[in-house]
């Protein structure tokens, strides 16, 4: 390893091809990433436009594209889903035929228990010589911004990458899955499915809808007047709504648990200032402090 982190070019990769289904801004980063740090030996991009697997390829996230899921998993070693959750499920239907018992799945999508799930059942219905193994996985890596043009190769250094193993998840293709997310520089964790939901629930979807509130909230005020302070706590507002949509009603109980608790703190505030009650407001605001730089 060199003193970058980057790996030497004379090092093995950890696996020969990998196909990621999706050039956005995570496939994109990732592909860069596997390419930079030679983790792949190769690197297959699918994605629907012509003009991103053009982009992606000039940018050097790819070896090569194409718009063909049969061709670009045939022979692969591992399959990595970085489409919005709710087309997992579909796709990996179209994918099966074409998968050979050897390829490893895995996915990168902010919600897991249910994606696991229906994965896991798929699956389990197919004939031994034919399984094919999954593992949830979700970088936390992710911004408002969209898209390969968006894409770094920088994008997985030292952040946090959640896997979400089962009591079905075939050991090699955990193993395999935490090696790749490490060599592109991200830091591993282990959840439960049903764990990983509840706690992304309270610190990235709700975080979302409450940005979505507020600037809706500010629709009477000129936003070019607002500080910056407004700009940093809305910033994820921009991000694009249809994934947005399908992310919280996919964890719609945890996130309306999370939203329950959000509100029960406002209506804490709300009765400070009612009360005009200066011990509370501070108390509240304090205990924020406090949490808060945890953080840093």
């Amino acid at each position: 390893m060199l003193a970058n982190g980057r790996k030497s070019r004379t090092m093995k990769p950890l696996v020969r091809r990998v196909t990621i289904i999706g050039m956005g801004l995570i496939g994109g980063s990732l592909g860069l990433a596997l390419k930079r740090r030679h983790v792949a030996r190769e690197v297959v991009g699918v994605a629907r436009s012509t003009a991103t697997l053009r982009v992606a390829r000039q940018r050097g996230a790819m070896d090569w594209g194409t718009r063909s899921l049969a061709r670009a998993v045939r022979g692969t070693d591992l399959v990595v889903l970085a489409i919005p959750p709710a087309m997992i499920l579909p796709l990996v239907k179209r994918l099966l035929p074409h998968l050979s018992s050897r390829t490893m799945l895995t996915d990168v999508a902010s919600v897991k228990q249910p994606i696991v799930q229906s994965l896991e059942r798929l699956l389990r219905g197919r004939a031994p010589r034919q399984r094919v193994h999954f593992i949830g996985a979700h970088p936390v890596a992710g911004s408002e911004a969209r898209g390969i043009s968006a894409a770094t190769a920088d994008l997985f250094q030292d952040s946090l990458c959640i896997l979400t193993p089962t009591a079905r998840t075939d050991q090699q293709a955990r193993a395999m899955v935490r090696r790749l997310w490490q060599n592109v520089g991200a830091r591993v964790i282990e959840l439960s499915p049903r764990t990983h939901d509840r706690w992304l629930a309270a610190v990235s979807h709700v975080p979302h809808l409450v940005a979505a509130a507020l600037v809706n909230a500010a629709a009477s005020v000129p936003l070019s007047h607002a500080p910056r302070s407004f700009r940093d706590v809305t910033r994820i507002a921009q991000s694009d709504p249809r994934l947005w949509q399908d992310i919280l009603l996919m964890n719609r109980r945890d996130v309306l648990v999370a939203l329950t608790t959000v509100r029960q703190q406002l209506t804490r505030l709300w009765a400070a200032l009612q009360r005009r009650d200066a011990r509370a407001l501070l108390r509240a605001l304090a205990q924020a402090q406090r949490r808060r730089r945890q953080l840093s």
